[in-house]
């Protein structure tokens, strides 16, 4: 992934997760906000010590930066957003991997021609 896709700074990350939306599955969370520039898109991508070793987290962000690299036209233009990895995404295989972080994505709005995902309203009747 080049690295004027990434989000690196501290300012970035923190800007995202103050002013974003969030959406979730099973595998991961997803912060995502509007970028003030206009560049394509950028990724960042958080793997506590939760899910394991240095070496699991290295491998997680490797593998999600691939799978993003490969959806890279498919991605919403101007947006920001941040991965962050559960502990079930661990011991998924790399096509699991995919499919989740497209339905994530997909369910968040941020694929092109896809609608953010809002939750259902219920309606309560009172009865009198």
């Amino acid at each position: 992934m080049r690295r004027k896709l990434r989000l690196r700074n501290r300012e970035d990350f923190g800007r995202v997760y103050r002013g974003g939306k969030s959406f979730a599955n099973g595998q991961f969370v997803v912060y995502w906000s509007r970028q003030p520039i206009a560049e394509p898109f950028r990724l960042g991508i958080s793997a506590s010590k939760k899910i394991g070793n240095a070496v699991v987290r290295n491998r997680m962000r490797r593998v999600i930066k691939e799978i993003v690299r490969h959806m890279e036209q498919e991605i919403a233009q101007n947006v920001d957003f941040i991965l962050i990895v559960r502990k079930p995404a661990v011991s998924m295989s790399y096509a699991e991997l995919d499919r989740s972080i497209h339905h994530v994505l997909r369910k968040g709005g941020l694929l092109k021609n896809s609608k953010p995902h809002s939750p259902k309203r219920t309606t309560i009747s009172k009865k009198s």
